[in-house]
């Protein structure tokens, strides 16, 4: 039994220097995570390393643990050839081959990657064809699990139904399931439930073992929901593409502790106990509990400046 009494996580920022909703956010979700293990375990230590690949050129620590990796502006093949994105997509490369080198779960880092970094792993990896959408997608959206994913340790909390943010201008279609069978990865979720109604989007993947991804934004909480749908060119554009009746929806849809507010509790919560826990049982520490909705946590979380 392995007597490492350091759990070391990783925040991606793949923002390119950008101020962003999502990073606080992700921290926020970090800083929760770390009380709860270091509650749990009073002998471990938690370290964070925070890299910023585009604008910095910096990339993952080799030894971390658990990985989150975020969304960011722009196209994802913007500087996909120049050594940063190399890098990353090397390290995502490292973090499923150990996993299929490992002799159980627990014994090799994990990633999540989300938006952007979904955009890059999935067409590092081969899963579908990335290629832009018709018209930028945005606001809070239904998300659709597949059979696979309703049965996941991501989604399945979640049913055959769950609300999250989006904001791309890109989409995954064309699922290669000869690939994906070749990663031993699935589909966790689309954009549409019949897959073509609402959009033929891709949305989660479980691309293999220690590798996950979703083009949403489970991070997302009200306050920065809120200051996304204050901004009045963003008003303007989402009703002008979708109508005030669902803008009003849209508000809505953040009262109702059932949509994003269960999202933003259970989902990167869920991931990085599940996670956490495989590592737990390798290294004798003390299992967390699954995580529980908190709606007034939802809705007081610290504002950025």
């Amino acid at each position: 039994m392995s007597k490492e009494t350091t759990l070391k996580l990783c925040l991606v920022d793949m923002n390119n220097g950008h101020p962003n909703q999502g990073i606080r956010c992700f921290k926020y979700l970090l800083g929760r995570f770390t009380t709860r293990v270091t509650e749990t375990n009073p002998g471990v230590t938690v370290s964070l390393a925070h890299v910023q690949p585009r604008n910095l050129g910096e990339l993952p620590p080799a030894d971390s643990d658990l990985v989150l990796s975020s969304g960011g502006p722009g196209s994802p093949f913007e500087g996909y050839e120049e050594p940063w994105c190399t890098g990353f997509r090397k390290f995502v490369d490292g973090v499923l081959e150990d996993n299929l080198k490992a002799s159980g779960p627990g014994r090799a880092a994990s990633m999540l990657n989300v938006c952007h970094s979904f955009e890059i792993v999935s067409h590092h990896l081969g899963v579908g064809t990335l290629q832009p959408r018709d018209k930028r997608k945005f606001g809070i959206m239904p998300q659709y699990p597949t059979a696979e994913g309703q049965q996941g340790y991501l989604l399945r909390a979640f049913g055959d139904r769950l609300f999250a943010f989006e904001h791309r201008s890109w989409e995954v279609v064309d699922l290669n399931e000869r690939r994906l069978r070749e990663l031993r990865g699935s589909l966790w979720a689309r954009e549409s439930r019949d897959g073509l109604s609402k959009g033929r989007g891709l949305t989660s993947f479980h691309y293999g073992p220690g590798v996950d991804g979703t083009i949403f934004h489970p991070e997302a909480d009200r306050a920065g929901a809120v200051a996304w749908i204050n901004k009045p060119e963003m008003a303007s554009a989402f009703k002008d593409a979708y109508g005030e009746e669902t803008y009003e929806q849209m508000i809505d849809t953040l009262n109702d502790p059932t949509r994003v507010a269960r999202t933003f509790s259970l989902f990167v919560p869920g991931y990085l106990t599940e996670r956490f826990n495989e590592l737990a049982k390798v290294r004798g520490w003390r299992t967390l509990s699954a995580p529980q909705q908190d709606l007034a946590e939802f809705n007081t979380t610290p504002q950025a400046a």
